[in-house]
Formats: C-alpha cells, structure tokens, sequence
C-alpha cells in the first residue's frame, strides 16, 4: 500500500484518480480550496485516508495545504493535479499574481518546495504545451497584451519544465508529467473527447506501478506512452529560471 496526496481532488481527473487509487487499496490524501469543496471530495471518495484545503491561487492557501498535508503525511508519491483553465480576461489574485500563474505553478512549486520530497513526482501538464513559450521575462503577463488560452498554454509547458528541473536536481526521486488527454470534465468541456476514466490511469500508474517503465524520471507521458515534450522543456538554463522567478515571488527555494 502506497500513501499519495492528490491535489485539486474534489472533482474532474483529481477526484477520479483519487478514486482509483482507493481503489487499489492505497492510502490516499484529499486536497481541496475550501471547506465546501473538502465536504464534496470526501463524499465522493469516503474511503480516503484524509482531506486537507487550501486554495492554491493564494501564498498563503498554498502554505496551508502544505502544512495540513504535512501533518498527514509521509507520502510515497504527490500527484499535482489542481489547475485552472483559460481566462478572457487577465485575473489578479490577493498577492497581486496573476491567477493562471499561481494556480498552475507557483502552487506546484511551492508545494514541491515545502513538502518532503516523497520517492515519486507527478505534475499534471496539457497538451497545449506544445504550444507554450517560455516568455520568463513576462511570466505573468504583466507588459503584454493578454492572451488566455497562450497563457494556458505556457503555465502547463512551465509545468513540465518544473517536472524535469525536479528530475534533474533530485536523482533520488521519479518526477514526471503528464497530458491526461482531453478529458471530459468542467475543464475540459462539453467538446471533450477522452473519458474521465483514461485521464487518470497514467498518474495512477506513476504514483504506484513497479512496471519497468514507470519507474523512470524527467519523462513526459500521455496513456503511458513516453513521448517528447516542448523542446523549451528541456532547456535546463530556462528551468533555472523559471525556479529563480517562483522562488522570488514565493519566496522560498527548492531544497538543496
């Protein structure tokens, strides 16, 4: 029995990957923005092990979820799969980031930052990060003019950027991202192709799988399939920046 903490758990990919790993008898933390959401995401999986909130648009819900998480833990993988979509319009959060950027990376950042690495990584990315650019001059869209679905799209490239610099740093630890496909959830859309079920079976396989080809490090997969990521992601000078530009903002570095 493995212990996983998955984020974004109370509904869509995160809820049914968690759903799965119960499934497969291991011990599984919830995570969710609020209370509400927590009450939702335990009733949809009663027999996971625990919930924790914390809304990871903000510095300070990311620290909660961390510190919440903590108290819960050890855990032999975290699945960092809370994300938000495309906005029309550019949105600012509390701390003055812009929301795709926060939820999308300085969450997983951070919360890779403040957790003990567990022995397996997996980061939720997208397939639009083929068509992101590492514009780390600009992350947050602060000088541009706004462009939703282009920063969609270069959060998730960043994603797996942070994936492979993680791989990269730390030998001892399997660190992967994943596209999940085009499943049909909220996120998703009613256009989806790919059903709730495909969207989580490549995390879960990571997460606990002794298969030979799971137990691998700084890959991208999608349905298990390692494939070639952005080639920006592999950029380990851009990944350099990218941990320099979060831990300034965060204000805490990845550990040594």
């Amino acid at each position: 029995m493995a212990s996983i903490f998955v984020t974004g758990s109370s509904d869509g990919i995160g809820q049914e990957t968690a759903r799965q790993l119960v499934s497969g008898g291991h011990r599984v933390i919830l995570h969710a923005r609020d209370e509400a959401r927590a009450k939702d995401a335990v009733a949809a999986v009663p027999d996971a092990a625990g919930v924790v909130t914390g809304d990871l648009s903000l510095l300070a819900g990311i620290r909660a979820a961390a510190a919440a998480a903590n108290a819960l833990g050890p855990y032999d993988a975290v699945i960092h799969n809370a994300g938000v979509g495309a906005h029309p319009d550019r949105r600012g959060t509390a701390d003055g980031c812009e929301h795709i950027f926060a939820v999308n990376v300085l969450g997983p950042y951070l919360l890779t930052a403040l957790m003990p690495l567990p022995p397996r990584l997996v980061y939720l990315t997208s397939g639009l990060e083929s068509a992101g650019r590492a514009n780390l001059s600009d992350p947050q869209w602060e000088s541009r003019p706004w462009n939703g679905m282009q920063a969609y799209s270069d959060s998730k490239l960043y994603d797996v950027m942070l994936a492979f610099a993680v791989a990269r740093r730390y030998p001892h630890v399997r660190s992967n991202a994943v596209d999940p496909g085009w499943i049909k959830t909220k996120l998703g859309g009613p256009g989806a192709t790919d059903e709730l079920p495909a969207g989580a079976s490549t995390q879960v396989w990571l997460a606990v799988s002794d298969d030979q080809d799971a137990l691998v490090s700084g890959r991208y997969f999608k349905w298990r399939q390692d494939l070639r990521a952005n080639p920006e992601a592999y950029d380990t000078q851009l990944q350099e920046t990218l941990l320099t530009g979060c831990a300034g903002i965060a204000n805490v570095r990845l550990p040594d």
